[in-house]
């Protein structure tokens, strides 16, 4: 009976060890994913400023409505990547 009493002790620490070593790879690799919105937030910036070059380029008497929407699509696209850092950080530290 003592034999196992000890081993179930030892399993347990190990288990314990385990759960906390499980629980940290998760947490980076949820770190990890969130952090891949920000590839999409660059991707959306660029095409956002490609957009405003090619819809300038056919009507350059629209240059500053067509400014003022790619600021606007500029802010939103940024926005969503900065939710995906916060999450990112979130996960990793709270």
């Amino acid at each position: 009976m003592d034999n196992i009493t000890k081993l179930t002790v030892v399993y347990s620490k190990y288990l314990e060890t385990l759960n906390t070593t499980t629980l940290s790879s998760a947490r980076f690799i949820g770190a990890g994913n969130a952090s891949a919105g920000l590839g999409g937030a660059g991707l959306g910036i660029g095409v956002v400023f490609g957009c405003l070059l090619n819809a300038y380029s056919r009507n350059p008497n629209l240059k500053r409505e067509l400014f003022a929407y790619a600021i606007l699509g500029f802010a939103l696209t940024e926005a969503m990547g900065l939710f995906c850092l916060m999450m990112a950080f979130i996960i990793l530290f709270i």
